[in-house]
This record gives structure tokens, C-alpha cells and sequence, in this order.
């Protein structure tokens, strides 16, 4: 039962909406991908558990979707970009040895979460990126002109609050799993831009700013898009789905989403959240987003990235989810 509603021109506002389920491709062919989910651009889901043959699947996680340390340490000493959020709300971005990641996987730092966030695969060692190749549908379904990707690992409990990219995504879950909750273009920018009126905030959709990820705006996105408060989300205008390790979901270009890990044990992310730090039995997850070059002549800033990239991209995540 809805608690409040609140009419704004011809949409009507609830503080509990009611979200539809992302449908599932009958089959993971180009035809059908193309015709179902890319070319009228609607969020689809691949059948279920078909990237479940991933080198990256079995070999950095094992069957409890824990972190295959005995794999990964072989590379602790790359570097790694890192975002750390404190019990009190810190958040600070850093780049440190994979061992350092690794140590805090294993509860080797109380009182923070430490997530893997927007590693590009082509600085990583050559073995790890060739663990999440480009899959096949990604290179084929557009121009297949491949420009770059990147990795995102965490520790539940993760949150990505909502935010659009300026490309389309292809998620793919590694480990564990999560919920995903998205809006059209135009819905999701008029609860984005509801949100901002609330807090007095300027802040951008597509750049992953400290805005998004601590304080006021933080909160009250959250708030509204998974606890229905503030009646800013629209009745039956939102989709959901969860992914679990193997999944793939196809969000299309210019959609807004929001994602967040469940389960009692920590999840993880390759191409979205952060490996937030726990205890042993935590499940990890990963994410991978791979941009496509496309329209040189336009630039658009990366997904959720904090710098723009150097020309128009077509962005595909891919990887256990943020």
C-alpha cells in the first residue's frame, strides 16, 4: 500500500514505488540481443548465468565467491585505484599495490570499506585482463571498435547510488550478487534532478564525485530510489532485476540506475562498486566496463568517471556487479 502520493503535472509520485521486472532475452544470439535489447534500447537481461564460463569467474573467486588469494597475489604488486569509505563517512581516493586490496579482503583494516573502483584493464598485469576477455557480443552488436575498460571489485555491503552514463553498459556479474533498480532517461533525470532541489545540490549524474559518494546527496538518492521516501519516484515508471555471478544486463544508453549488493555476506563488484572490507566469508563481486569508440567528433565525460574521455564513447560494464 502506498503512504503518500503527490500529483506533478500527469505523473503521479509515491513514496513506495512499484518497480516492473528487466525481461529476459529469450536466447544470447546477435538477432536477438540486437533487435530486443540494443537497437530499441531497453534494459534486457542475458539468459541466466551465460558469462558463467569466464576465466575471471572461477579463477580470482571461488565457489563461496571469496577472493581466490593464492591466484591473485601473484600480481600484488600492481597498482590499483582504491576508494575507501570510513564507518564515519570518510570517503578518499588512493592508489595502492593490489597487496594492499588484498590485506583488506582479509580484515586487515577495521572500521573501512576498501573498493577497487575503476581499474583500467589495460593497467593491469596482461594475465588478469586476459581473465575478462571483450565478449563477443560486446565487439559485435555496435561498431566494435573497442577504446578502453574498466574493473570494479568490492565487498558488500555495496551501494551505487543513481547515476546515468552517457553509453550503453553490458553488467556482468563475477560473484555474488545484487539488485538492480533503473528509469528511462527522462524519469530518472526528473528524480535526479528532484533530489538536487531537496539537498540544494548542484551535482553531476555521470561523474563520480565525492557528492555522490558521501553527505547529503548520497543519503537522500538512497532514500528515495530504495526506500520510496520524499515521493520523488514515479508509480510504476522504475524496472529491477537482480544479477547473480555469471549474469549479464544490458543497460542502454542515457538510463539511470542504481545498484546494491545482497545476501547476509559481503558481495563484491568488478565494474561499478567497491570491495568493501569485511571478514573471510564475505562474497566478493566484480564488475568490468568496456567503452566503444563511437562519433570521434563528440566528446562525453566516461561512465561515473571523474574526467571526460577524449572522444564519444559507447560504454559496456562488464563484471559482478558494483
Amino acid at each position: 500500500m502506498f503512504r503518500h502520493v503527490t500529483h506533478t503535472g500527469r505523473r503521479v509520485y509515491s513514496t513506495i514505488g512499484s518497480f516492473a521486472s528487466v525481461p529476459v532475452l529469450q536466447d544470447a544470439t546477435l538477432p536477438t540481443f540486437r533487435s530486443a535489447a540494443f537497437t530499441p534500447a531497453q534494459p534486457q537481461l542475458l539468459p541466466r548465468g551465460h558469462f558463467a564460463s569466464l576465466p575471471a569467474v572461477n579463477k580470482w573467486f571461488h565457489p563461496d565467491s571469496t577472493l581466490n588469494q593464492a591466484y591473485l597475489v601473484q600480481y600484488s604488486d600492481a597498482y590499483v585505484p582504491l576508494e575507501i569509505t570510513t564507518s564515519d563517512g570518510e570517503f578518499v581516493r588512493v592508489t595502492q599495490p593490489l597487496s594492499f586490496f588484498l590485506g583488506a579482503s582479509s580484515g586487515n583494516i577495521q572500521g573501512a570499506s576498501v573498493y577497487l573502483a575503476q581499474a583500467s584493464l589495460t593497467d593491469l598485469p596482461q594475465a588478469l585482463s586476459n581473465d575478462v576477455p571483450i565478449p563477443d557480443i560486446v565487439l559485435r552488436a555496435g561498431k566494435g571498435d573497442v577504446y578502453d575498460s574498466s574493473l570494479w571489485i568490492g565487498q558488500a555491503p555495496t551501494y551505487t547510488p543513481l547515476h546515468r552514463d552517457p553509453n550503453p553498459n553490458l553488467f556482468v556479474q563475477l560473484a555474488g550478487s545484487k539488485r538492480v533498480k533503473l528509469f528511462g532517461p527522462e524519469v530518472g533525470g526528473e528524480i535526479f534532478a528532484r533530489v538536487q532541489r531537496i539537498v540544494g545540490g548542484g551535482g553531476s549524474a555521470t561523474m563520480r564525485g565525492e557528492e555522490m559518494m558521501m553527505g547529503d546527496e548520497r543519503k537522500v538518492l538512497e532514500e528515495a530510489v530504495w526506500e520510496g521516501q520524499h515521493g520523488v519516484v514515479p508509480q510504476g515508471q522504475g524496472w529491477e532485476c537482480e544479477v547473480h555471478a555469471g549474469d549479464g544486463l544490458f543497460v542502454p544508453k542515457g538510463w539511470w540506475h542504481s545498484i546494491k549488493g545482497i545476501g547476509e555476506q559481503m558481495t563484491g563488484s568488478v565494474s561499478g562498486r567497491a570491495f568493501y572490507v569485511h571478514s573471510l566469508d564475505l562474497i566478493c563481486t566484480g564488475q568490468l566496463v568496456v567503452q566503444v569508440r563511437n562519433r570521434p567528433s563528440h566528446k562525453a565525460p566516461s561512465t561515473c568517471s571523474p574526467r571526460p574521455s577524449p572522444r564519444s564513447l559507447r560504454s559496456w560494464s562488464y563484471g559482478s556487479m558494483a
